[in-house]
């Protein structure tokens, strides 16, 4: 689904992200986002661009947004690296 407002009711931000952050989901909730909601939370939800998700609450009484978490897509074409082995060896 997109997700999309006209009139933005605010984004709280409980866990102080930077500005800019919260700018740029601003941006993308007056512009449009892919949003897919949690299929055991009601008004729970993640918003994907390119290279972030955003995890967000919208209050179902005031309409308010909370961002609760965000992180970052893997780069695209990069190469998943697996932990390196470790191992020991001992002589006696």
């Amino acid at each position: 689904m997109l997700l999309r407002f006209e009139h933005l009711p605010g984004v709280e931000n409980p866990r102080n992200y930077p500005a800019e952050t919260i700018k740029e989901l601003e941006h993308l909730l007056r512009t449009g986002v892919p949003a897919f909601p949690d299929a055991k939370r009601k008004g729970f939800l993640d918003l994907k661009n390119a290279d972030r998700t955003f995890f967000i609450h919208i209050s179902p009484i005031t309409g308010q947004i909370a961002l609760l978490a965000t992180w970052f897509h893997p780069a695209a074409g990069a190469e998943r690296r697996e932990p390196a082995e470790v191992g020991a060896s001992c002589t006696a």
